[in-house]
């Protein structure tokens, strides 16, 4: 966990587990997950890091440790002004996936949704992000069973690299409910992907390419096809990365920062960050099919 991150769309994260079980980053072919690399490097001198990136540990109190930072609200922050004013914002499980198989539904509530629901949490935006959305999902049914709301404070978001795993974002939509900020990371992308038919339903896309060792490059293409969808159907808008490898037109393009991270380098089109509505002035329509896009928190995009 860490209070400061470079990550650009959150202040800080949180993993109340250490490992994953296992995702199209990290089996038995295919080792390229950033978080399994650091493990691997660091793991058992790190007590941050699990011993075996394979095996899921509970890191309990770690949320409860976050709760405690500093509210954020009304705050500038100087190398991440997209961020100026919102609530301290966390991302839970950037090192770890806390919907692993073996993490129980008792200890997810204990863990999470108890601990950003607290008083001390609830002055922070908490954003979970998964590769298992169906889990989620079923966590969310769980909680209602047991008279549990979704917190209104903890966003729902999940992993999307190719066309066929956007069949997961239909578990996404039943996680939470109207009330609920449900985001997509498309990161990192490995081909085009359209999500025309999902967006109505969302309220948040980050998008970025693959950096490390690369074996699909990012197209600019995908970049201006997906900023377009979401603008038509009034939906915040992130580029994170453009990733080691970058092409437009068919050319390679070379940037100073190997992971197409600093957007001063980039076409200026595409330096859009926006961030979506706080969770608790958040409006929809009939049945949360619409957001009302006057309500929506104004975008910070550098190219206006």
């Amino acid at each position: 966990m860490s209070i400061h991150t470079t990550i650009q769309w959150t202040d800080g994260t949180v993993n109340p587990t250490m490992g994953c079980d296992g995702c199209p980053l990290w089996n038995r072919l295919n080792k390229r997950c950033y978080a399994g690399k650091t493990t691997r490097r660091f793991g058992g001198t790190n007590p941050g890091l699990a011993k075996n990136f394979d095996v899921v540990e509970l890191a309990p109190g770690r949320m409860a440790m976050a709760t405690c930072w500093r509210d954020l609200s009304g705050t500038a922050r100087r190398d991440k002004p997209w961020l100026n004013d919102l609530p301290r914002l966390i991302f839970v499980s950037d090192m770890s996936d806390a919907l692993s198989q073996s993490v129980t539904f008792g200890y997810l509530r204990q863990e999470i949704i108890e601990q950003v629901s607290s008083e001390l949490g609830r002055r922070h935006q908490w954003q979970w992000l998964t590769k298992r959305p169906a889990r989620m999902a079923r966590f969310s049914r769980w909680l209602t069973q047991q008279g549990v709301d979704w917190p209104t404070n903890l966003w729902a978001g999940t992993s999307i690299m190719t066309q066929s795993m956007t069949k997961g974002i239909n578990h996404l939509l039943n996680v939470g409910d109207e009330r609920t900020i449900r985001f997509l990371s498309v990161e990192p992308q490995w081909e085009s992907i359209d999500l025309s038919q999902w967006l109505p339903q969302l309220d948040w896309v980050i998008q970025g390419g693959e950096s490390g060792a690369v074996d699909h490059p990012f197209d600019l293409a995908w970049a201006d096809e997906l900023f377009e969808q979401c603008a038509e159907s009034g939906v915040a808008y992130f580029l994170k990365q453009l990733g080691t490898c970058v092409r437009e037109d068919g050319e390679r393009l070379r940037f100073a920062d190997r992971h197409g991270g600093d957007w001063s380098q980039w076409p200026r089109r595409l330096r859009v960050r926006q961030m979506p509505i706080n969770a608790t002035t958040k409006h929809r329509g009939v049945r949360g099919r619409h957001v009302d896009a006057d309500l929506r928190r104004p975008a910070f995009n550098l190219a206006k």
